[in-house]
């Protein structure tokens, strides 16, 4: 109905008006876009494809997924042992260059280490990412080496905060009366760190964490651009430029979703990690 509207010359304003539902007051359309969402999980028809938004959200979900949780995962393994590392270590060579890492980690930003990647190797070696998607599901080992390289890049910018917490954390901890005991009793450093003191540790870093994760979206509209990926976050940069607005209120909505489930999963996991702590 829209593309045919849409396509046709010799319409009125009205007659658009209409097609897109703007005649009637804001707060109808509103309650009409809130109505079928529930209703039907319509998040309405692309300006621009005319095909239904859900679709196209549908279709990328699953590479800014892939990419978030890679870059999530490259994060945990670069932040937390060099954050242990440097707490336990605590002034010596290997702390200041672990702090050093963290502070270049904060301060260099992504979009230029991407562009970097993708221009200076082209010119010296000939050699670039590949630029169309490769699914998983036919090869995984080029789907993945697709997707390391701007994994590691946003992995590598949330883990110097990280870094730094977790430092600061385990500091704080180790100078516990209860890791004083641990320490009397003869206990090894891997059990005394391992059992008692990185687990008490980990509280405040979740919940960095959970707050990193709309820092994760803002990358993943930079780095699918820079490396060409159709996730969503490409998706919604295309479609402000274009205006397509039921496009960019479903990609807007689906991200708000996400951040409220991951901040739930964070404080559920605050029970866990800490068993004084029980939701009633």
């Amino acid at each position: 109905m829209l593309a045919e509207v849409v396509g046709a010359a010799d319409l009125t304003r009205a007659d658009i008006e209409s097609a897109l539902g703007m005649d009637v007051p804001v707060h109808i359309q509103y309650m009409r876009w809130i109505g079928s969402i529930i209703l039907h999980g319509d998040l309405g028809t692309s300006l621009w494809k005319a095909t239904p938004v859900t679709e196209e959200l549908l279709a990328r979900i699953p590479v800014t997924l892939e990419l978030g949780f890679l870059a999530l995962v490259t994060a945990l393994v670069i932040s937390f042992p060099i954050g242990v590392y440097s707490a336990i270590r605590q002034d010596t060579g290997g702390d200041y260059i672990g702090r050093s890492l963290a502070i270049l980690c904060i301060s260099v930003p992504g979009f230029w280490i991407g562009t970097m990647i993708m221009i200076f190797p082209a010119l010296w070696w000939g050699w670039s990412p590949p630029i169309m998607l490769i699914p998983f599901t036919e090869d995984p080992l080029g789907n993945l080496q697709m997707f390391i390289i701007p994994a590691v890049v946003m992995g590598m910018l949330l883990s110097g905060v990280n870094m730094r917490m977790m430092r600061t954390m385990m500091l704080e901890v180790l100078r516990q009366d209860y890791i004083r005991t641990a320490w009397s009793k003869g206990l090894m450093e891997r059990v005394v760190v391992m059992r008692h003191a990185l687990k008490n540790a980990l509280i405040p870093v979740i919940t960095i964490i959970g707050l990193q994760v709309p820092i994760l979206v803002g990358g993943a509209v930079v780095m699918e651009q820079i490396f060409c990926l159709p996730g969503i976050g490409r998706l919604m940069l295309q479609a402000i430029v274009q205006r397509d607005y039921p496009v960019v209120s479903g990609v807007m909505l689906f991200f708000a979703s996400g951040i409220l489930l991951i901040n739930l999963v964070v404080d559920l996991t605050y029970g866990f990690l800490d068993p004084r702590i029980r939701y009633r």
